[in-house]
């Protein structure tokens, strides 16, 4: 592993555990270099990529600062289950629940969205995330039978894509995404803890395998005060 990446998986465990709490500032680049035998240039690539992933937030002349992580979370730049992104928040109190899951025909407008045959059996599965004791996230999800055989919704309580990976032996290599603020549906009001929010922040999903098939299509829908994405853009 590059030292670079050494250095940023102790510092952000280090976050996790609370050694550097929300708002502390972190040891200066010079004590950084000290401490973990390096040269400015990789401590500096560590702490971009603590940045890139939501833990700290440079500010110039001050030093480099802990965020808060009141909000989960979620990339743009990259396909990452939630299991993955739970991993990242030790301390937080976050669990899924399998509300619905069950095999049907794909509809026809799903069928039309995936290029999938008529009568093509689908998972069809809505999981409940549960933050620190709210309902705030609600995952509807399609998966192609024949391309995710063998899932049961013990399996949907843990994390799919590991099961695909790891089990399947397959390669999950890119996705189309899209984010759309939307109202308030009957199905959102009975599986969220909605408060008084009108809208949700909906991310959906077209997934697709390394060979170009889709598997997956997801509709993410977020409460919105606990919707927080991150992107990085380069010139």
């Amino acid at each position: 592993m590059a030292k670079y990446r050494q250095i940023y998986e102790r510092l952000a465990e280090r976050m996790k555990t609370g050694e550097y709490e929300a708002e502390s500032k972190l040891p200066s680049e010079t004590e950084l270099m000290h401490e973990y035998e390096a040269s400015r240039g990789t401590v500096r690539k560590a702490l971009d990529l603590l940045q890139e992933h939501g833990y700290v937030r440079k500010h110039h002349g001050k030093g480099v600062f802990v965020l808060r992580r009141d909000q989960i979370e979620f990339q743009f730049n990259g396909i990452v289950s939630f299991s993955e992104i739970y991993a990242s928040m030790l301390g937080r109190s976050i669990e899924t629940s399998v509300a619905s899951f069950e095999e049907i025909e794909a509809p026809s407008w799903l069928a039309e969205r995936m290029g999938l045959e008529p009568a093509t059996l689908v998972y069809r599965i809505e999981r409940v995330r549960n933050f620190d004791g709210e309902n705030v996230i609600l995952d509807v999800n399609y998966f192609v039978k024949d391309l995710v055989p063998g899932l049961t919704k013990q399996i949907a309580e843990h994390s799919i894509y590991q099961y695909i990976e790891r089990e399947l032996g397959q390669q999950i290599s890119y996705a189309k995404r899209k984010i759309a603020a939307e109202d308030v549906t009957e199905l959102d009001r009975s599986r969220l803890d909605l408060h008084d929010y009108e809208y949700v922040i909906v991310i959906t999903n077209d997934t697709f395998l390394y060979e170009g098939r889709q598997f997956e299509y997801t509709e993410s829908r977020h409460r919105l005060d606990k919707f927080q994405f991150s992107d990085v853009a380069r010139r």
